[in-house]
């Protein structure tokens, strides 16, 4: 008889809250961004009642759209992205509070007009007057709209709440950063203010916290004296495809590392905050960045690599090389694949080595963060056939599946001492069930409550800057000489590779 408890224990939850009346204005609603992701997590947040009854949606975009247009166009875009059937009674009850202003962003009338739909829609839904902003629009639009509005009193706070939330990139280096910061806060307030990330809407990030600080057993041994070091990877199958005329200006460096993984690693790598509370947590987030070592021009050098790729096949498909994609220069210098190595100058974290990766067009889209733990002294084992003891790693799956993995040794059944890895696999689907997500709805539902924890701050994403910064210093100066240096559907450049090879040290690869 089997008398494992297989069912999950899980602890009794709170009542959730339902988010408070509100209006959201989405600048660029004719966009991708919005009918892909956008409306079906609002859609998702009601249909688990915890959008609020009192609640609309006003699109602002150049096409032009009258309210019934648009909200033909949203029915339409729902039946293809919604990430389950859609019930035709809480999309009816949906479609009614969807609005639409046209005109161009840089349009002082628009916002004139904006605020006297916000007005009506105030009074139709009793919104109580609390706004906030999605701009989903290209980064050069943020601090003219954020202007615009407080120019026309739509960020004023008095009864009720204004906050936007700006996409990524938040500039495109430590400079335009900094002047985009003081741009947003000579108008508003920093805790008005949301730079969203969406991986910190995926399970597995959030669980990070969770999983370190409710764990007596993980807790003790988050340290310099039992982590041998610590690999970050965010993989990616897909090429640029159609983004190519943006991502030759920005590539795979200024992408994903001062957002992202700057994010992954404070999560990772942070002191236990006091609480829960927004700054606390992110107090301890930014002491990670800022404790994160400068690299020196010998350290980009030694401690980087960058890499391109170039033709190949991904699962199973034929991939053009990266300067023969659409809007791609023939002889494009960008990078689309980066490879780090940091070091966190502080107690908990000295001389452990955080290896970073990030790339397009690899052999496997996964993102994944691997905890490799110091190994066992070896002198029990010298009289036996055991030639080396494997490592401990503890990995952190964030997608596609998102879930924990252990592995360990164990005897291999048989009269020799013979040791095999054992992984012990934790799937959040498989233990706890799945609910349909695009990965913006915690955090959606979080700017409607007020709850910054997710998001990030001035002072972070300025540490974020500060890390690469010198990385592009230097090569800018250094052009590439060897792009491209990895074929599509690999692991990335050798140099990768060699990167940690020369610590003695090896990527952990994951095929799915």
């Amino acid at each position: 008889m089997n008398l494992i408890e297989t069912a999950p224990i899980v602890q009794p939850a709170r009542s959730g809250r339902v988010a408070d009346p509100c209006a959201m204005i989405i600048f660029g609603a004719a966009g991708d961004l919005t009918r892909r992701k956008l409306i079906p997590a609002l859609y998702n947040l009601a249909k688990t009642q915890v959008l609020s009854r009192e609640f609309a949606i006003i699109g602002v975009a150049r096409s032009v759209m009258s309210d019934d247009d648009f909200r033909k166009k949203l029915t339409e875009d729902i039946k293809q992205f919604a990430t389950e059937p859609v019930d035709n009674d809480i999309w009816e009850w949906f479609v009614k509070r969807l609005y639409y202003v046209p005109g161009d962003f840089d349009d002082k009338n628009v916002y004139t007009k904006l605020k006297e739909v916000l007005a009506r829609v105030d009074q139709e839904h009793t919104t109580h007057g609390n706004h906030f902003y999605y701009l989903a629009t290209a980064a050069n639009y943020f601090g003219l709209i954020v202007e615009q509005l407080a120019a026309n009193g739509l960020m004023e706070q008095n009864q009720h709440w204004r906050r936007v939330i700006v996409e990524k990139p938040f500039g495109h280096d430590l400079e335009s950063a900094k002047a985009l910061n003081q741009q947003l806060l000579k108008v508003v307030k920093e805790d008005q203010i949301y730079r969203i990330d969406h991986y910190l809407g995926k399970e597995t990030v959030q669980n990070i916290m969770a999983f370190r600080f409710a764990n007596g057993i993980f807790e003790p041994i988050w340290n310099r004296r039992y982590i041998d070091h610590i690999q970050i990877s965010v993989a990616e199958t897909v090429g640029v495809e159609t983004r190519g005329g943006y991502y030759d200006q920005a590539g795979a460096l200024r992408d994903m590392v001062p957002n992202h993984i700057m994010q992954l690693i404070s999560l990772t790598a942070m002191e236990p905050p006091v609480s829960f509370r927004a700054d606390s947590v992110r107090d301890e987030q930014a002491k990670i960045l800022h404790a994160i070592q400068p690299l020196s021009a010998e350290d980009v050098l030694s401690k980087t690599v960058r890499g391109q790729y170039g033709e190949g096949t991904v699962d199973g498909k034929r991939v053009p090389a990266y300067r023969s994609e659409q809007d791609v220069p023939p002889d494009s210098k960008t990078e689309t694949f980066v490879a780090m190595k940091l070091q966190i100058d502080n107690w908990r974290w000295a001389d452990v080595p955080f290896y970073l990766r990030t790339g397009k067009a690899m052999a496997a889209h996964n993102t994944h963060i691997v905890i490799q733990f110091r190994q066992a002294p070896f002198v029990l084992f010298r009289d036996t056939p055991v030639e080396t003891l494997m490592p401990n790693q503890l990995i952190l799956h964030i997608q596609p599946e998102e879930g924990i993995s252990l592995r360990f040794a164990a005897k291999v059944p048989g009269p020799n001492m013979r040791l095999g890895a054992v992984d012990m696999n934790f799937e959040y689907q498989d233990y706890f069930g799945s609910q349909p997500s695009t990965g913006y709805e915690r955090l959606l539902y979080d700017c409607m409550i007020g709850d910054a924890t997710l998001f990030q701050r001035a002072d972070m994403v300025e540490a974020g800057w500060c890390v690469v910064s010198p990385v592009l210093d230097v090569w800018k100066a250094l052009p590439p000489r060897s792009f491209p240096n990895y074929a599509a559907g690999s692991w990335g450049p050798k140099d990768a590779d060699e990167l940690l090879e020369r610590d003695g040290r090896n990527w952990r690869n994951f095929e799915k």
